[in-house]
Formats: C-alpha cells, structure tokens, sequence
C-alpha cells in the first residue's frame, strides 16, 4: 500500500492507497477486498497510530470494518495488507467494549494528572472573579 500525506481528505479515493492527513489526525484507504467502501480511521493515543518506513505505511491496530457488508479485518504493515481472521458478532462486541474502557482508563488518567476537572472548574471560577 502505497501513503500520501494529505491536507484534506480526497472526495475520491485511489485502490492501494492510504492517505494520511495528520494535522487533523486521520487516515483514509478503500477497503482492500475491493468493495468499494471508504474506510476512516482516526489516528490518536486511543486510537489507530500510524508509522511510516522505507517499505512502507503501517497502521495499528489491525483494521476491523464491522460497520461494512464485507466485514473485512486486516493490518496494514510496512505497505502490505495481511489478512486477520474475520471476527464473530461476540468479538465485535468485546473488542468495542475492550476500546471504550481503554478511551476511559486513558482520559480518566489525563484528567486525574490535570487535576479532576472540579478542580479545574474551580480554578477557573477563581479567575473568573479576580478579573
């Protein structure tokens, strides 16, 4: 699989391709079985990470496209797409419940190293009024 850095997301999209526009944190390809469909992944410390190397764009973890007739699942490693065994309704399930808890264990993390956000609310409040 061939990478192009993008600012915007092509209207269309080219087979073989994976467009990356990391200002907005997001990467892009058609779906490589060849139905068609535009796949997005958005790139982010809980989401997918893209890498970059001389053979070519990887993008982790793999690539489940539950949402689409096809249900394709594959890794895109150093520009190839390995194929991953298709996933039962349970394992969708589980992997979608594996993702959430692992967005709330990383922001919780982030908000209790900044402080809880009453405390942040409060600091702002204190500002607010020695204006």
């Amino acid at each position: 699989m061939e990478l192009k850095r993008v600012d915007y997301m092509p209207k269309v999209l080219e087979p073989g391709v994976l467009y990356v526009a990391e200002e907005f944190g997001a990467a892009a390809h058609l779906c490589p079985c060849g139905c068609g469909a535009k796949i997005r992944t958005p790139l982010g410390p809980t989401e997918w990470k893209f890498k970059e190397s001389e053979r070519g764009p990887s993008l982790y973890p793999s690539v489940g496209n539950w949402q689409q007739k096809c249900q394709s699942h594959y890794w895109i490693r150093q520009g190839r797409v390995i194929w991953a065994d298709k996933w039962s309704p349970e394992q969708i399930l589980e992997g979608r419940r594996e993702e959430e808890q692992h967005r709330e264990t990383y922001y919780g993390e982030l908000d209790r190293q900044r402080g809880g956000s009453l405390k942040r609310f409060w600091r702002w409040l204190v500002c607010l009024f020695r204006r």
